[in-house]
């Protein structure tokens, strides 16, 4: 390593920003999906009864469909109540020219993403006035808020890949510096793990190194803008819980000296091929 430090340097450099810039997209996604669980806990479906519609009949339609986590039959009376805790005059006013409340078969979906479609389903059975549940604004959280983790997931899998590549190229650079001591070792008849052992130790502790530079700066950076978020949008349940993020930073360090490990381990067997 002191022979090459030029090459170490650089591959420890960039598997520093790697695993940085990978724990940073792997915390979003990780509020990405929390983001989605509050939303699918709040996101309501709600179908509007005629009144010559067979309620109880439709409560077990609906609750046969596969997407609808649960439902419940809320009748006009008990709509007009909790419109009576919102506007004590609504009471009064019903008095006057009736309830004008329907029946409401209220709705929670399994899946965020499957809102539009159990509202479809719903919509076509009998009895069914009309449906609402925010369509504006679900369908436009939905689309963002997937197209977000999906292109966290792909920037995840490239940044593995480019630091695999990484660790190969450092690796077969530091190997060909010494290629004709690997020569001289091999005509005495060193095998090739113990050629290939310092190689691979390099690519370990080059892992080990730079994933612990990425979690010295991820962390602090993480913990303070998460907690700017919180300050600024207090609406998003910004994930902050020790239990939660432990495992995630982690996996990214273990991760770093895996990929240390494997990159190392490839391009060292892969060079001695080439030799022979």
């Amino acid at each position: 390593m002191r022979g090459n430090v030029t090459a170490t340097l650089a591959t420890l450099m960039t598997m520093t920003l790697t695993l940085l810039m990978l724990g940073f997209v792997l915390l979003l996604t990780l509020n990405v999906n929390r983001t989605i669980e509050q939303l699918e806990s709040q996101v309501e479906v709600a179908a509007f009864l005629r009144p010559d519609a067979q309620d109880t009949a439709l409560l077990g339609q609906v609750q046969a469909i596969p997407e609808v986590r649960n439902a419940r039959l809320v009748t006009s009376e008990e709509v007009l109540t909790e419109m009576t805790q919102d506007s004590p005059f609504a009471r009064d006013a019903a008095a006057l020219v009736g309830n004008p409340y329907p029946d409401t078969l209220r709705m929670r979906v399994a899946r965020i993403e499957d809102t539009r479609s159990v509202a479809a389903k719903v919509s076509a059975l009998p009895g069914v006035e009309s449906i609402e549940y925010g369509a504006g604004y679900v369908d436009s959280t939905v689309r963002t808020l997937s197209a977000v983790r999906l292109a966290g997931y792909l920037l995840v899998g490239l940044l593995l890949l480019g630091t695999l590549f990484n660790i190969l190229n450092a690796v077969r650079v530091a190997m060909y510096a010494r290629r004709d001591e690997i020569s001289v070792m091999r005509l005495l008849g060193a095998t090739r793990g113990f050629i290939r052992m310092p190689h691979v130790l390099e690519g370990l502790m080059v892992g080990a190194l730079a994933a612990a530079l990425a979690l010295a700066l991820l962390i602090p950076a993480y913990l303070s803008l998460s907690q700017r978020v919180q300050q600024l949008a207090p609406v998003f349940p910004v994930v902050r819980d020790p239990g939660t993020l432990a495992p995630l930073l982690g996996g990214v360090a273990c991760l770093g000296i895996l990929i240390g490990l494997l990159g190392s381990i490839f391009a060292t067997r892969r060079y001695l091929l080439e030799l022979e």
